[in-house]
């Protein structure tokens, strides 16, 4: 797990092999968000939403502020194909009240 300056963590499990997302690109990714709970298995609690239960992944223009910030500093870097889990701290996220 690696950890940003801005507290975000990220792991890539399954390395991509394509092109590398950047700032200012159209992305199209597929997503499953959880609500983090330190006691549940590997951290994660309750999901809140899946773009993969609806076989419909999301497109946006990645580092222009369309979504969450931890979405934005976290798909960055990540490889067409792979897989990253992110772990974004409230402040990055929908704030502490969710």
């Amino acid at each position: 797990m690696t950890t940003t300056p801005s507290g975000l963590q990220y792991e890539d499990t399954v390395p991509g092999s394509g092109e590398t997302a950047r700032a200012g690109q159209q992305v199209t990714v597929h997503y499953t968000g959880w609500l983090h709970d330190p006691k549940a298995p590997k951290g994660r609690g309750r999901k809140f939403d899946s773009s993969k239960d609806r076989d419909d992944p999301f497109d946006f223009a990645l580092g222009d502020g369309m979504v969450i910030k931890g979405w934005d500093e976290g798909v960055q870097g990540m490889q067409v194909g792979g897989t990253r889990v992110l772990t974004i701290p409230p402040e990055l996220g929908y704030g502490a009240h969710g």
